[in-house]
């Protein structure tokens, strides 16, 4: 079973996308479009939640990108899986050797990778794709 690699390159990258993965591109662009023009504020794009700027500031994976709002920083990557035999709130994952360990659990899980600017708040999810049982269908 090939892994969804967690870096930053596997967000901007070229490499093929695996089955069932979902990139939030589009719609990323589409918030930034709708902020640039006026029709969002600030405060309605940079509203992370605490516990996910503190875990952009602790455990996620440094990006090249630039914030798309405040320019002052480079966005992290925090990842997150679900699914059952986790906490409800998802369990962090920093590395792919943690991906591989669920992954290897065979059950339907799903991880969620979000793009945070630990500066200002700006949060976006930017791709899911299934791990365990789901990856292999």
């Amino acid at each position: 079973m090939a892994l969804m690699r967690l870096l930053p390159q596997s967000l901007l990258g070229s490499m093929p996308a695996p089955a069932g993965q979902v990139d939030f591109r589009l719609a990323r662009n589409a918030v930034l479009s709708e902020f640039r023009k006026g029709r969002l504020g600030r405060n309605e794009v940079c509203d992370a939640h605490p516990e996910l700027i503190r875990a952009a500031r602790s455990i996620g994976e440094p990006t090249t990108e630039c914030c798309p709002i405040c320019q002052k920083r480079e966005v992290v990557l925090v990842s997150y899986v679900f699914g059952p035999g986790l906490p409800p709130s998802g369990q962090t994952v920093v590395t792919d050797a943690e991906l591989s360990r669920l992954a290897r659990r065979g059950r339907d899980l799903a991880c969620y990778v979000v793009e945070v600017c630990p500066e200002c708040a700006w949060n976006h999810l930017a791709r899911t794709f299934p791990v365990g049982r789901l990856s292999r269908s």
